[in-house]
Formats: structure tokens, sequence, C-alpha cells
């Protein structure tokens, strides 16, 4: 089951409209909307500037493969490498001059013309929590050995998609936004290890900037729903957050007008408070945005044909990646869709190349070769910066059974969509694909290129928490050449 959850927040003048979609019967978990909605219209935050104005890209859909992708086992083949490197899969052509794909990625090399594919992203931060580096472009200061120190705070370096949040919030069409412009599907990274872990968040900017997100509630929690078929139950994508589940259906919310009766507390502090003088109107925008249909619709994921889903594919990845194109389709600027399994069939892959066979690669293919033609077929593409990543690679040599460890110093990135050249590659690595050759691309460099794209100076000027003004990007320089 999914329902519209967000990390445990303390009550503060940051919060927005995204709290007013965890709405239920006993309230927002002891945040009162008014206070919520004045806080955010008392805000008083430095304008940042115009952005989105120039840019080619509406909007940016993040596909981040969490665990590290083997380069080795997808965009970067050696197939005249020693057996001890290139591994147990076999190369094939793509419409990608130069360009040898693995053998379980055959859709997305019949669509290469399509892509352009980085071979060289590097950093040296070797380990899963450089998920704060790859989402964020900034370096993450705090060291985490055995997995400790892993969660998110309030201090680290805001997600791209909270600052997009951030520069929507000021810009001058805010009033005319009516949907979220940071969403995480189809569950907040880690969650399902019990982690809450770092660069998902808005971190010192503020709670306000945080996505609006969905969470994971699987009926048949012995089996992983990103590779198995999932019920209809298990893929409710609906808002079930607005409501306790066995209370009611959003199609009765818009007759449910004592919704706010809730605050009648609240609305006598209210009333003291200058603070408030503009309550009557907090109190419409508030009905407005619990009630819209907009918000209602784009996550019915039923509203799809069958066959549009099956295209997809009906696992958890497949079905996200689906609802990431209808939060495009709806208006949002930025959507993460995360691929986060714990348990088996992870993108890291220390024990064995079977499960990159039998339902990493498959599922990926099937589901990223549907979105790319779904949105070409709509038009979005165009529009729609589609960027493909993760944090880490894998080691070029493996272990006795033919998995591999970590490595962040080469690892790929695809991209395609707003502009992006298809067809080309971007960067060579080494003979064993261990480290760049040619071009290294930091995730400065990555975070730089997906801000330029939205029309957003990477270089501007932002306050932090103390209001001292800092840079969005320290030292990355977009990607240029990867545009058209």
């Amino acid at each position: 089951m999914l329902s519209i959850q967000g990390r445990p927040q303390r009550v503060c003048s940051g919060l927005t409209r995204r709290d007013l979609l965890r709405v239920g019967g006993a309230g927002l978990f002891g945040v009162n909307l008014p206070s919520i909605l004045a806080a955010e219209a008392a805000a008083d935050i430095s304008s940042p500037g115009t952005a989105f104005g120039s840019g080619r890209a509406k909007s940016v859909l993040f596909l981040y493969l969490f665990g590290g992708p083997s380069q080795l086992e997808t965009f970067d083949m050696k197939p005249e490498a020693p057996a001890t490197i290139r591994g147990p899969f076999q190369s094939i052509d793509s419409r990608t001059p130069g360009l040898r794909i693995c053998e379980h990625l055959p859709k997305t090399a019949a669509i290469s013309d399509r892509l352009c594919v980085v071979r060289t992203m590097t950093h040296p931060h070797n380990d899963h929590n450089a998920c704060h580096y790859i989402q964020t472009g900034h370096k993450w200061t705090r060291s985490a050995e055995n997995g400790s120190d892993v969660n998110a705070r309030d201090t680290d370096w805001p997600a791209m998609g909270s600052v997009v949040e951030y520069l929507s919030a000021h810009a001058p069409d805010r009033h005319l936004r009516t949907f979220p412009d940071y969403v995480y599907l189809p569950n907040r990274l880690g969650h399902l290890q019990a982690y809450d872990r770092t660069g998902q968040y808005a971190g010192w900017l503020g709670p306000a900037y945080n996505a609006l997100a969905t969470d994971i509630r699987c009926r048949n929690s012995k089996d992983n729903p990103f590779f198995r078929d999932c019920t209809e139950a298990e893929l409710d994508f609906r808002i079930k957050g607005l409501v306790p589940e066995s209370e009611m259906s959003l199609d009765r919310l818009n007759r449910r007008r004592s919704l706010l009766e809730q605050f009648d507390d609240s609305r006598r502090a209210v009333e003291k408070s200058k603070q408030f003088v503009n309550y009557d109107s907090i109190r419409q925008r508030a009905m407005s945005l619990v009630t819209s249909e907009k918000i209602r619709s784009a996550f019915d994921i039923r509203r799809e044909s069958d066959s549009l889903r099956d295209r997809y594919g009906r696992h958890l990845f497949g079905q996200s990646v689906l609802m990431g194109r209808r939060m495009i389709e709806a208006g949002c600027r930025f959507v993460s869709v995360i691929w986060d399994a714990p348990d088996g069939y992870s993108w890291d892959s220390h024990r064995n190349s079977n499960s990159l066979k039998d339902h990493l690669l498959p599922k990926f293919d099937q589901s990223f070769s549907a979105l790319m033609s779904d949105m070409d077929d709509r038009g979005l593409l165009d529009e729609t910066l589609v960027v493909v990543v993760g944090e880490i690679g894998r080691t070029p040599k493996p272990n006795a059974t033919w998995g591999r460890g970590h490595w962040s110093f080469c690892f790929p990135a695809v991209l395609a969509g707003a502009g992006i050249r298809g067809g080309v590659t971007y960067g060579r690595s080494d003979k064993d694909a261990a480290y760049p050759a040619t071009h290294p691309v930091s995730p400065e460099d990555m975070a730089a290129t997906i801000y330029q794209s939205l029309g957003i100076d990477p270089h501007l000027v932002i306050p932090d928490q103390t209001g001292r003004p800092v840079r969005m990007i320290e030292g990355g320089e977009p990607l240029t050449k990867l545009f058209s």
C-alpha cells in the first residue's frame, strides 16, 4: 500500500503545503494547518532571483538506482578485457556508434539514439552515503563507518529537488503553481531498511521544501514488490494518507468539508494573534489544496490503461516510473524515482551476477524503454530532462562468486530529453573501467548540468539557515556539450 508520508519533522515556520497532504481524521500529526500556511505566507526569505526562464527543460525526472549499478554490466562493457574483468555477460550493439551495451538491456540498446551515456562519473566517496553527494551536488562531510550515522540531519545540504521547490516558491508565477514541485517516489530512501538516508531532504534550507513523498505499505512483506507482479492494493498510489485507510476513499473527500473543523481550537488562538489576520484566506487555500482534483487524479494510477501499465512492468519500479511520468505531466518540476531494494535484488550486488541477469537489468530495461517511448509519444521528452544514475559503480575485479564491491571512481549516467544530444557518449574510461581516461564528471558537474537545463544558474547564491549567502554548487560546471 502506498500512502503519503514524510520525514518526522519538528513544528516550525518552514512547514508548507506538502503537510496538507498528510491530513487525516486526527489532524496533521499534531501540527495545525493554519500555523503551517500562515508561517509560509509570513516567511521572509530574500529573493533568489529569476529562475526557470531560459531553461530547455520544464521538468527533471531523476531515476536513482541506489546501491551502485556496475559499469561493466551496463553501459561500459569491456569485451576485450580479460575474463576476470569483463564479467559473465556478453555485449551487444546499440544504435550509438562505438557503444556496446549489456545483452540484458536489449530494449535500451534499441533506443540509444535518444540517449547520451556518460561513462566517467567519478568521486572519492566510496560508500552508499554518496547518496547525499549524488542528490545534492555537495560532498557529505560526516563519516559513516560500519553503517552508522547514515541518517539525514537538518544540517545536510538540500536536495536538488528541494532547491527547485525553494526557487519555485519564490518565483513570479508561484501563485499559479497548483502542484508540488518536488515529488519523491515510491518511498523515502532507506525507509525499507529503517534508515532515513541523506540527500533526499531540504536540509538546512528548511522542511518547507521537502518533497511530497509516498511510502510503501505492502500487504505481503515476505515478497519483494520490486520484482514480482504486484496487486492493485499494493500499487495504490492514491493519496491514502489523507484519511485512515479504513474510513474513506478519495472520491468522498470533497464531501467532507468538516475536515478543517479539527482546527477550531487553533482558530481561537489564531484570532488573538496579529500574525493570522488573513486566516479566512488561509482556510480557503487549505481546503482548495486538500481537495485538489489535480493532485487526487495525478496519484490515481488506475487512470492509465492496462496495456500501458503492462509495458512499464507490473512491479514496483515499473509502476513508480509510470507514476513519475504522471507527476511530470501534472506539472511537477522535479521528480525522483528511486530503486531501493534492501533484501536480495539490490544494485549493491556483492554476492553474484544472478540478480543482475534475472531481475535488475531486465526490469530496468523494460521500464526505462517504456518511459522513453511513452514520454516521446506525449510530447514530454522535449521538455523533460531524464537522468539515470547510481551513487557509485562496482569494482573492476569481481569477488569469488562474481559479485563486485563498491567503486565510486568510475561509473555511468544516462541522460535524455530536453535538448540532450542522442546517440552519443561522453567520456572514456581506462581499459578496466576503473578510472576516467578522458572527461571526468563530478557530482557537482552533474548537478550544475541539471540546474542549467531548468534555467537555473548553478552558481546562484541563496541564504543558508543563518542568512549567510552560499552558492548552490561549488566548483561544478554544466556539461554544455551534451546539449544540441
